[in-house]
């Protein structure tokens, strides 16, 4: 008795259909998604050639077929994790950010009398990085204090050559992102500074101190907090 069966993945058929005869054994072949497929286990040496190279062909497409179609979702949905984290997780580092804010405004009312501020927007998302996320790679120092500086820099020198406007802005953060990129310190939240300087007018009289202050001035001390929220982390839990 002869049949036609089809040989199937999840994505794609792996071989054309094929005669077989009722006296046949059959074997078990591996697709790459690890689905059990079933075929032929006496093919001839010809047949079997040429199952083998369009399994091969097949392997890497339906591979990536299933890692693309799992990533779409995954990037919505928050990360799977077996319990929630502790209280004190939560707690200290916001704690750890109410007091980095409350110490650059009281330093701030002390710099009030030359016109200049330490309190500026990309240091919240330094304490977000430093607090919460300290393992990440935007938390090491190195990362930090090189994006910082160097980050900002560019936006003084961007300003200088092309005044305030768009393409100042465009052009100071597409080589704030290739400064990070090329010298290994992806640190996001220092590619807010060039567009900080070149819209703040009240930055603009820093003129390239701007790369060390108020930014870097500023993560020091974060960082000195972010050594205490880390101690308390791990030896006060809750």
């Amino acid at each position: 008795m002869n049949a036609q069966l089809h040989l199937r993945c999840n994505h794609c058929i792996l071989l054309p259909p094929t005669s077989f005869s009722s006296s046949h054994t059959f074997s078990v072949l591996n697709c790459s998604n690890e689905n059990r497929i079933i075929g032929l286990g006496r093919l001839g040496l010809k047949e079997r050639i040429l199952a083998d190279r369009r399994v091969s062909r097949r392997k890497n497409s339906c591979r990536l077929g299933i890692r693309a179609s799992a990533g779409v979702w995954d990037g919505w949905m928050p990360e799977k994790s077996s319990k929630a984290p502790p209280l004190s997780d939560i707690i200290w580092p916001s704690a750890g950010a109410f007091a980095a804010m409350a110490m650059l405004g009281k330093i701030d009312q002390i710099l009030a009398a030359k016109g200049i501020s330490m309190t500026i927007a990309p240091l919240g998302a330094v304490c977000a990085v430093l607090f919460a996320t300290p393992a990440s790679p935007g938390a090491r120092k190195y990362n930090m204090f090189m994006a910082q500086i160097g980050c900002a820099a560019i936006g003084v020198l961007a300003f200088t050559i092309l005044g305030p406007g768009w393409l100042a802005r465009s052009t100071a953060l597409s080589a704030a992102m290739a400064f990070m990129i090329y010298t290994r310190s992806v640190h996001p939240p220092a590619a807010s500074l060039p567009l900080l300087f070149i819209d703040g007018a009240k930055l603009h009289q820093l003129n390239y101190w701007y790369a060390l202050f108020p930014g870097a001035a500023g993560c020091i001390l974060l960082c000195l907090i972010q050594e205490i929220v880390c101690y308390l982390k791990e030896n006060v839990k809750f």
